[in-house]
């Protein structure tokens, strides 16, 4: 199948399928975050067990990509969930180790795998979604050092809703204006 015998991906069909993926990324995340910070605390309280988070979370990654390929209605949702999760840890582990916190590198790295796993259409470009997912991990660097652990709570909504608004601004600045 084809983009081209594909209808557009109209934009409750995009907002439903970035809430449900946004439903299935919450838990995965989460996970990730609790089995880092688990790894990274020195003292033996009653935490998570770090390996079995990390690795929970992990596991979790690829259907969120899945779930978004699959409800975007992508052509080629396998191959797409597939480039996700390649994409997902080849920008999030540097963006990790370069901003110094795990929850910008989620952000960075769950958010350019959603730039490939939700369906685009022929006028949709790559870039503008690029762009809304390094703000919304700017956004989420600036975040985790002013409020603290309140990022842990919204960081999940990011990655997904700025590649969402960055189809909807450049759906909006494509469309013809109306007739005055």
């Amino acid at each position: 199948m084809t983009s081209a015998s594909v209808a557009p991906l109209g934009p409750e069909r995009l907002w439903r399928a970035v809430v449900l993926t946004t439903l299935c990324l919450v838990p995965s995340f989460w996970a990730l975050l609790a089995g880092l910070v688990a790894a990274g605390d020195d003292s033996s309280s009653a935490g998570p067990n770090a390996g079995l988070a990390i690795a929970f979370g992990l596991a979790l990654l690829p259907f969120v990509f899945v779930a978004a390929a699959f409800l975007s209605q992508h052509p080629s949702a396998p191959g797409a969930a597939l480039r996700a999760m390649g994409l997902s840890l080849a920008v999030g582990i540097p963006v990790s180790a370069l901003a110094g916190d795990a929850v910008t590198g989620l952000v960075a790295g769950v958010g350019a795998g959603a730039v490939v796993a939700i369906r685009r259409d022929a006028s949709d470009l790559t870039r503008p979604r690029a762009l809304a997912v390094a703000l919304a991990a700017a956004y989420t660097f600036v975040l985790v050092r002013a409020a603290g652990p309140v990022a842990l709570l919204s960081a999940p909504v990011f990655p997904f809703t700025a590649v969402a608004l960055a189809d909807t601004v450049v759906g909006r600045r494509q469309r013809p204006s109306p007739p005055r």
